[in-house]
């Protein structure tokens, strides 16, 4: 898939988080934060991946990330302007966001969906020019023939490749998403994150498909209990020792016969498979 040009034009953004924490409040205890101390940093253009099993708080670090939960220590700074220094508006230009939870209808089709993209750039673009960049984008995520159903009458599948087509109309220096390969069969999975990848933008995903965060991402975030296990490129990060110590399953790693990317395969063992 490539990418047409009246989606095209953004100006991909660096992203740093510094000693980042979040949530002690929530669970009650400010000893006790959902996520605690992180820090890395993405620079513009990079695609990073993040991982960790369930309840490790990639969600929430995606919320910090996003706007949505202001740290309780820590910034996060958009090429060094601290993202709670900046308006709102300004935020919404510059991150698209496609998340986990179903986003909310309101009765509307896909096509009127996908055109929420623009409401950050409303009066920057003509109406010939929307058109043709919401045209583009349900093309691009092989929803032409979709745009006139009812939202809410999607798979959910169809409903995530409809926020993503909305999330790139946006047009966003950072795009940010959740776990967005969930409900995708596996040409759809394999052909957005080959998008993600070649997208100008700067691009950050949680994932449970190591496979896919180790093929396609520039750095890996590895995360467990709301800490930062690991951070760096996939092949140094992603080795059968933090596999067993963060997922608490063996891994073996070869080369695809293929692609020549890594390709794994797990299998539990007894003296861990009782873990938490």
């Amino acid at each position: 898939m490539q990418l047409p040009s009246t989606l095209s034009g953004v100006k991909p953004a660096g992203l740093r988080v510094e000693s980042v924490s979040w949530g002690g409040a929530v669970r009650g205890s400010p000893d006790e934060p959902i996520i605690s101390d992180i820090s890395f940093t993405v620079l513009p253009g990079e695609m990073l991946a993040i991982v960790g099993p369930n309840g490790a708080g990639k969600s929430s670090l995606l919320r910090c990330l996003y706007r949505y939960h202001r740290p309780d220590a820590g910034r996060i700074t958009i090429d060094g302007e601290d993202i709670w220094q900046m308006k709102p508006q300004a935020v919404a230009r510059r991150i698209a966001t496609v998340l986990q939870e179903p986003a909310t209808d309101f009765g509307l089709t896909v096509a009127e969906i996908v055109e929420l993209g623009l409401t950050p750039h409303q009066g920057r673009m003509n109406r010939h020019e929307a058109y043709a960049a919401i045209g583009d984008a349900l093309q691009l995520m092989a929803l032409e023939h979709l745009a006139p159903r009812n939202f809410a009458s999607l798979s959910g599948g169809e409903k995530q490749r409809v926020m993503i087509a909305r999330a790139l109309l946006q047009k966003p220096d950072i795009l940010i998403l959740d776990e967005p390969t969930n409900h995708l069969d596996i040409r759809h999975q394999l052909e957005v994150l080959a998008l993600l990848s070649r997208l100008p933008a700067t691009v950050i995903v949680s994932l449970h498909d190591l496979a896919l965060a180790s093929a396609h991402a520039d750095a890996v975030l590895v995360m467990a209990r709301g800490r930062q296990v690991q951070y760096g490129p996939a092949l140094d990060v992603l080795t059968p020792h933090a596999i067993r110590e963060t997922f608490s399953v063996e891994a073996v790693i070869d080369a695809h016969p293929a692609t020549g990317r890594p390709r794994f395969s797990f299998h539990l063992d007894q003296t861990i498979s009782g873990r938490p």
